[in-house]
This record gives C-alpha cells, sequence and structure tokens, in this order.
C-alpha cells in the first residue's frame, strides 16, 4: 500500500515533520510494508520556510535581525539543496509572535528584520525567493524591509524618517537604492485584501496587531498618502490591488519593492514540493492540522490537497486534535473522513505533551480500517 502523508503542524505541539513521523509510526504497526512518501506541508505562514528548505533538502541559516521593535533577535531562512532558491518568513523577524501582547503597536514595528533576512538571502547568490507573509505585527506597507534593502524614505524637509505605520504620512519622497537585486520573487499570500479602506490592511488586521478604533483611521490615511505617493513617482496604483494589505501591507509592499508576484500561499507550496506528483499512484492520503473547524472551511491547505487528489480518485483522511465540522462540512471540504486524535476529555495541556502518542494511536485505527 501506496500512502502519501501531507500534514500541516500541529500548532503548539508538532512540527509538520514530526506530524509525518508520528503518522508514519501508526502506519508501520498495522501495515509494516506499506510504503510512504512524507511531504510535511505548510499555509504559506509560520513554518513555511522550514518545510520547503526541508523538502529540498536545503540548508538553514541564522542571524541577528532586528524585531519588529527594533531590538536584536535571532532569525532564520533557508536555501535550496541546488542553492538557487531561498525560503524566507515574515514571521522570523517581523512576527506577532516577538512581541507581548503589551507591545503590540502598529504605529511603531516595522518589517526592517525581514529586509535584513533578505539582504543575506541575497548575497548567498540565490536567483529565486519565495517569501512566506503570514503573522506580521507590522502595519508598515513593507517600508521597513525596503529600507534594509537600500531604500529611503524623507520627509518634506528632506529629512529620513524611520519607516514605520506612524510615519507613512510623513513621506514625501522615496529614494530607491542604487542597485538593485535582479531576481525573482514569489509571495505566499493566502488574502485578497487591498492596501486601504474598510477592508485594507489597517481595518480589517490592525485590531489583531494593537490599534485601538480611533487609530485606524489614522493609520489607514498613512496607508493611503504612501499609496498616492507611488502612484504619482513610480505610476503603479496599489491601493485596490487584491492581496496588496496582506501582512499589514508587506503585499504591497513586495510588489513594488522586490517587484514580487502574488500568489495563493498553498499553491506555491503544492509547486514547490511537487505535490502532484508525489501523490500519483497513491492508495490513500493523510493530511491533516492541530483543529478542524469553520477556519478550514476558508483555508486553503486540506481543500488543496483534496481538490489535486480528487483528480487522481485518492481517498483522503484527515487527522487532527479539535474537530468541530460537521459530515457535510467534511464532504464540503473534500475530506473522505476526519478523525480527532485525542481519547477522551483532556485539557490542553494533555493534549499538546502527548500529541505525537495519541497521533500515531489513532493513525494506527485508521489503518485497521484499511486492511
Amino acid at each position: 500500500m501506496k500512502i502519501l502523508l501531507a500534514p500541516d503542524k500541529f500548532k503548539g505541539s508538532l512540527t509538520a515533520s514530526a506530524v509525518c513521523a508520528a503518522m508514519a509510526d501508526g502506519i508501520w504497526l498495522v501495515l509494516p510494508t506499506a510504503e510512504l512518501i512524507s511531504v510535511p506541508m505548510a499555509d504559506g505562514g509560520e513554518g513555511t520556510a522550514e518545510v520547503l528548505t526541508e523538502g529540498t533538502a536545503g540548508s538553514w541559516h541564522t542571524l541577528t535581525v532586528q524585531d519588529p521593535l527594533g531590538r536584536p533577535v535571532e532569525a532564520g531562512y533557508g536555501i535550496s539543496g541546488d542553492g538557487t532558491t531561498a525560503f524566507i518568513e515574515m514571521a522570523q523577524a517581523s512576527g506577532l509572535r516577538l512581541l507581548t501582547m503589551a507591545e503590540y503597536d502598529p504605529f511603531q514595528t516595522n518589517t526592517f528584520g525581514t529586509g535584513e533576512l533578505l539582504r543575506e538571502a541575497m548575497k548567498q547568490g540565490v536567483q529565486h525567493i519565495v517569501l512566506g507573509i503570514g503573522g506580521s505585527a507590522t502595519n508598515d506597507a513593507g517600508t521597513g524591509m525596503a529600507a534594509a534593502l537600500g531604500w529611503r524614505f524623507l520627509d518634506e524637509n528632506g529629512h529620513e524618517l524611520r519607516p514605520c505605520g506612524g510615519n507613512l504620512s510623513q513621506i514625501a519622497k522615496i529614494i530607491p537604492p542604487e542597485s538593485a537585486w535582479t531576481g525573482s520573487v514569489e509571495v505566499a499570500c493566502d488574502v485578497t485584501n487591498p492596501l486601504v479602506g474598510p477592508q485594507g490592511a489597517t481595518y480589517i488586521y490592525g485590531p489583531q496587531k494593537g490599534a485601538k478604533p480611533d487609530d485606524l483611521s489614522v493609520l489607514d490615511a498613512g496607508m493611503k498618502h504612501l499609496a498616492d505617493l507611488i502612484q504619482q513617482q513610480f505610476g503603479v496604483d496599489l491601493s485596490a490591488m487584491p492581496g496588496a494589505g496582506a501582512a499589514g501591507g508587506l503585499g504591497a509592499g513586495a510588489v513594488l519593492f522586490l517587484k514580487g508576484q502574488l500568489i495563493e500561499g498553498v499553491n506555491l507550496l503544492m509547486q514547490q514540493t511537487k505535490l502532484a506528483e508525489k501523490m500519483a499512484g497513491a492508495d490513500l492520503i493523510l493530511t491533516g492540522e492541530g483543529r478542524i473547524d469553520h477556519q478550514t472551511l476558508q483555508g486553503k491547505l486540506i481543500a488543496g490537497i483534496t481538490r489535486l487528489a480528487s483528480e487522481q480518485h485518492i481517498p483522503v483522511i484527515a487527522l487532527c486534535g479539535s474537530l468541530q465540522l460537521d459530515p457535510e462540512e467534511l464532504t464540503q471540504l473534500g475530506l473522505t473522513s476526519a478523525f480527532s486524535i485525542v481519547p477522551g476529555p483532556v485539557g490542553l495541556d494533555d493534549a499538546l505533551a502527548n500529541a505525537a502518542a495519541y497521533l500515531k494511536r489513532t493513525t494506527a485505527q485508521v489503518m485497521r480500517l484499511m486492511v
């Protein structure tokens, strides 16, 4: 029996690779001769860079960069095994996870550290960069990232500004670097929000980054000012571009400052991991994530896997910590079935600590149905 393992991480307990390992242990208890193909997956957010680095037999590199508030933090990026592609996720350097709730401040946070990761990767001679932009703590439209790459932002008096959400409205001139990197950039972007307006970066995502109700109009006005200036200086209208509002406007910044292409994250991951090729001839696909709920219906990972699987008529079973969808919704998602791995009423600490053991046991039970 040939089985493809293509899970996401179980957030807070298991990486995608660890999920694959626990699933494999469970399968081999029942089918010791099964042929397994492990393809750890991600949705374009946290964990994406590591998944892609591992999937290409690449190497992981760490360095000290600035966190969203300018403090030193250790962050990493991957280089593919053939040395041509860098895998970077902004959450490593500019993510909300790096701040305490008391430190959330979309006026002051910026993406400078993400730019430092990009700059270091570019020095390695790569020709292509895959950038994941989930988990942002920022609302600076990527100006911080750009500053790390040599772009300058001046006020009306010609003084250089610190790039951050609170200073966007003061930018009077944007000065590009003298020389620019010439490779290509693909941006894993799973939202379609524009840069400005009621559905834009600030109003939709600003509150989760610390913006108070009265802050939203101020921050959004800064975004609009920057968009108008970009159109005036560079002839590019980013204000209404789908996805431009992702990651506090980093979607827009990646398009302008990196000449990047915004691509649905899961499609990008499936292309990079050659998932369709690897599932060819499989008898079963096992996927999963920490929680399968109504957000999963709006997400892309499991739906993307089931879409590919349906083209090859392969059943897909999902395992998760918490299962909150009814059978009709699982069908809508394209799953053959789904199972929670917890053995009964358990506390969150227990579920997280014993996730690997519970996953191994449940996988074995699922496999008993296949023999």
